[in-house]
């Protein structure tokens, strides 16, 4: 049986492979620091191959920074790190597909990589500004931890999660870039291939974070870069301008195929279509008959014997024969006397269901950051997040990416304003959305109001506050089903659970020991490789993200001869994390015929016990993959 490796992917690795498909000649085998054999790409050859192709020296149009070659294989490195699940922080565990993850975004993407590849429809993220004040994230490629030592913030055993990024660290913009590079470029792959990202930012790292997209996603793929009016009143204490907006850069994954839907017609764009004569076709608003380039000088005359010329430098949209038929069809309107300047109906019934957006939101349609602070207040939690984004900018972009089903990812969820807004969307047009929010615990600092609320971190902050705005909106769609009209169709209830899931070290003791660090005690120790405070449930869900399941699927446990035995998705998956696997046991999963089966490896006492499961699963269930921890 094949042994689960318990790590992330190797990108770099399945790169080579990818090169090597192509190019067989150009791979070799090198030692990594183990001193162990990998394949390896020997670029004097690949140069030659491709030879006139290959760009080498410095001319060449490139965005760099100090640490940028390091940030681009941190994002390849696998790590030997999972996801714990914890129930009793979580909200409807067993029916809910939202999650909750909380630990260092950099892994947590890493980890995600198998579940969730090509599976995210819309991605947001909203990245600390670099203002000079705020925490960035402190990845092991920036600095050692004796360096470390002497910046403020919070650190890890291993010297590197958060440092205090103030504008006197010389590496300033570098450490900021080198954060963003690999977790923007594992979340590409995580997107549809219609998916699409938002970007907040401000002034401060736009140009940067710009470059660093383009580089990802391609500039072919940067669908827009929008400005949010986040304030509706100026500041006039500023000493230059008073900033009231925000940016948000869109890019695609594959912009032959993304969408962006329209936006329903409000009041003031549906009171522009009027009928005063009656027209058959309804409603309609008047619009020019030129167009704003070019010259055509070129009269037309009208039954009525209105003469009509497009003023200079402009040209008639419609040839003769177009203008007769809209003339005689009663389609040109010249104006309250009947003689002004003739324009054509556009009727409502006749355009398009919605309206394109614009690449500039009013907080008018998009929320802006009084309101947001005041969805807290609203919630009981005035005061415990600085600087939330209003649920109604989420919404307004969720509308405009995605469908009912689509999943929803952001990895620098702080107050969780996306879940919320996934929620209320849900329970507004019935969809079924699902979000990922994923938050590192930065703890909250002692003198805020968060802590002396009770909250030690961001990532208790933003749990309760969907567990709050979930029960404030199930209780509204309750209360407007009871106030149904007749013949109304009521809401249906919407998903405001969460699974919780925390990153931690492998579920695998470390077995790689050099030959004189073994004692006896060590070899009996080796019997199981499984650490002692993991759970069957913590065995699970490493698991699943190996096999690339999602870890929203249903999941049921059940007793056969009193061993527990986990179902996962109608026999998806079944696992079986007992001590001692009797055979009987074995075969009532393999009669079941799951697509994979797994087992802890310590659970059969010899190979022979080993090769007795292969055989059983090749009589009852040859389709089954079978694999052990």
């Amino acid at each position: 049986m094949d042994k689960m490796k318990q790590e992330t992917a190797d990108l770099t690795q399945e790169n080579i492979a990818r090169i090597g498909e192509l190019f067989p000649n150009v791979i070799t085998e090198m030692k990594d620091e183990n001193g162990k054999l990998k394949k390896g790409i020997n670029f004097e050859i690949l140069k030659q191959l491709l030879s006139g192709d290959v760009v080498d020296g410095e001319e060449c149009y490139d965005f760099k920074w100090v640490g940028k070659k390091a940030s681009i294989v941190e994002a390849n490195t696998p790590i030997r790190k999972t996801l714990r699940p914890f129930i009793e922080e979580s909200k409807e565990w067993e029916t809910t597909e939202n999650l909750y993850i909380e630990g260092d975004n950099l892994d947590v993407l890493k980890l995600l990589q198998e579940s969730y590849l090509n599976s995210v429809k819309m991605i947001y993220i909203d990245p600390p500004y670099n203002t000079g004040k705020d925490f960035i994230y402190k990845d092991k490629f920036m600095m050692d931890k004796e360096e470390y030592k002497g910046h403020l913030g919070m650190y890890d055993e291993g010297g590197n999660r958060l440092f205090q990024n103030m504008e006197t660290n010389g590496r300033f913009h570098s450490d900021w870039c080198s954060m963003m590079y690999p977790r923007l470029k594992l979340a590409r792959s995580l997107l549809t291939k219609d998916g699409v990202i938002f970007i907040s930012i401000d002034d401060n790292e736009v140009a940067n974070i710009t470059k660093i997209a383009d580089g990802i996603f391609g500039e072919i793929n940067h669908i827009t870069s929008i400005t949010w009016q986040k304030k509706y009143t100026r500041s006039n204490d500023s000493r230059f301008f008073s900033s009231v907006h925000d940016y948000l850069l869109c890019y695609a994954k594959d912009i032959a195929h993304a969408t962006i839907h329209l936006l329903p017609r409000n009041d003031e764009q549906l009171r522009a279509y009027r009928n005063p004569d009656g027209h058959p076709k309804g409603c309609w608003k008047a619009t020019p008959l030129h167009a704003k380039s070019g010259t055509n000088v070129d009269e037309y005359i009208f039954d009525n014997g209105v003469r009509w010329k497009p003023p200079v430098g402009t040209y008639r949209r419609y040839n003769d024969e177009t203008m007769r038929k809209l003339d005689e069809n009663n389609e040109i309107w010249f104006g309250a006397n009947g003689k002004g300047t003739p324009q054509r109906k556009g009727f409502l019934s006749e355009a398009k269901e919605g309206v394109s957006a614009t690449t500039v939101w009013s907080y008018k349609d998009a929320g802006h950051n009084h309101e947001a602070n005041n969805e807290l207040k609203n919630l009981n939690l005035a005061g415990v997040f600085s600087n939330p984004k209003p649920s109604r900018l989420l919404k307004y972009m969720s509308k405009l990416i995605t469908a009912e089903n689509d999943v929803i990812l952001d990895f620098f969820s702080g107050s969780a304003t996306t879940a919320h807004a996934v929620m209320q969307l849900n329970a507004e047009d019935g969809g079924n959305r699902k979000f990922i929010m994923v938050q590192l615990p930065e703890p909250c600092d002692e003198k805020s109001e968060a802590f002396k609320a009770g909250y030690k971190n961001i990532c208790e902050i933003g749990k309760e506050r969907i567990r709050r705005a979930g029960d404030q909106i199930g209780k509204e769609i309750e209360e407007g089903n009871r106030q149904l009209k007749l013949g109304e169709e009521p809401k249906k209830p919407v998903d405001i659970g969460f699974r919780v899931l925390k990153v931690d070290t492998t579920n695998m003791k470390d077995i790689y020991y050099a030959a004189s660090e073994y004692t006896q005690n060590l070899l009996t120790d080796q019997i199981s490789h499984i650490k002692e405070d993991r759970t069957d449930l913590d065995l699970l869900y490493g698991v699943l993200l190996e096999w690339g399941l999602p870890l929203s699927l249903k999941h049921e446990i059940e007793e056969i001869d009193g061993v527990k035995i986990h179902i996962v998705d109608n026999d998806s998956l079944i696992a079986c994390f007992s001590e001692s696997v009797p055979e009987k046991v074995v075969r009532e999963i393999a009669k079941r015929q799951p697509l994979r089966a797994v087992f802890r490896d310590s659970s059969f006492a010899s190979s022979s016990d080993k090769i007795n499961v292969e055989e059983i699963f090749k009589l009852l269930a040859p389709n089954t993959s079978v694999k052990v921890i």
